[in-house]
């Protein structure tokens, strides 16, 4: 039973990540480091919870919420973001795989795939909301997302198989976006 909270756990933590990549590895290093829900000690996976990888987190945040803000080119903004995501909810789930002493090698790549699923999800839902918003309640839409993704995390850390509802839910978020945008797309060729 362990090894399935471990990986409900790492799940969870790996999509919380992909909707917004900077505060779920922010707030698992932070408990971790008390040692509440998770513990990196002894794991080989450590620097997760240290104080050096928790501050380069915060500095590449603040960097990436300004490029954010500045109206910089949206999407490359959102790659960078994505390929953080990506990495860090790799990072997250071998993390919790090894602090339950499992083999870390299958959350890496699950940590990927997760993280992935989330972020294509998540972004394309954003963008969606964006073209439809006027500026002033689109530019809110990140901290919904920030919310969301530090919720998400919490409930991965605490209530673990919670978590698989949410990989779900980023899969139906997925296929029902795409299904969206080709339906419009088909409409419009219609209009012709």
């Amino acid at each position: 039973m362990s090894l399935v909270l471990d990986i409900g756990q790492g799940a969870g933590l790996a999509g919380a990540t992909g909707v917004r990549p900077f505060l779920p590895p922010l707030l698992a290093g932070a408990l971790a480091r008390g040692d509440i829900g998770l513990d990196f000690d002894r794991s080989g996976w450590q620097f997760l919870e240290s104080t050096g990888f928790l501050l380069a987190l915060v500095a590449i945040a603040v960097v990436a919420y300004a490029a954010e803000r500045s109206g910089a080119n949206r999407r490359a903004v959102s790659s960078v973001s994505g390929v953080l995501a990506v990495v860090l909810g790799a990072l997250l789930f071998a993390g919790s795989l090894a602090a339950g002493g499992s083999s870390a090698v299958p959350g890496l790549v699950a940590g990927v795939a997760c993280a992935a699923l989330a972020f294509l999800a998540v972004d394309g839902l954003l963008e969606r909301a964006r073209r439809r918003l006027e500026e002033g309640p689109a530019a809110l839409l990140a901290t919904y997302a920030d919310v969301a993704a530090l919720a998400l995390a919490a409930i991965a850390i605490f209530v673990a198989p919670v978590a698989f509802l949410a990989l779900v839910a980023f899969a139906v978020l997925l296929v029902r976006g795409r299904g969206q945008g080709e339906r419009k797309y088909a409409g419009l060729r219609i209009l012709r």
